[in-house]
């Protein structure tokens, strides 16, 4: 199985409209799955100017897979897609 990379947009419109409840998104995994996501913080996905903010925040998975208001709810369970096969 592969590992599941997580980047979170933490320019100023994502961080207040949600980036910020995401950054702890490591110590909310269920244990089988640590140590298979990497989490970073990005300083902005430049996201907002290509879409608009109404999509704040943004998350991209694996390198292309863009989330749009994203929750941790909401990335908790893709991270579980994807860990599990179910993608």
């Amino acid at each position: 199985m592969e590992n599941v990379k997580v980047e979170i947009c933490c320019g100023t419109a994502c961080y207040l409209l949600g980036a910020a409840n995401m950054m702890n998104i490591e110590d909310q995994l269920p244990e089988s799955w640590r140590g298979r996501v990497e989490v970073e913080a990005k300083t902005c996905l430049e996201l907002c100017e290509r879409e608009n903010l109404g999509g704040a925040p943004y998350v991209r998975i694996n390198g292309t897979e863009i989330m749009a208001q994203a929750t941790p709810d909401k990335l908790l369970t893709r991270i579980g897609e994807l860990l599990e096969g179910a993608a």
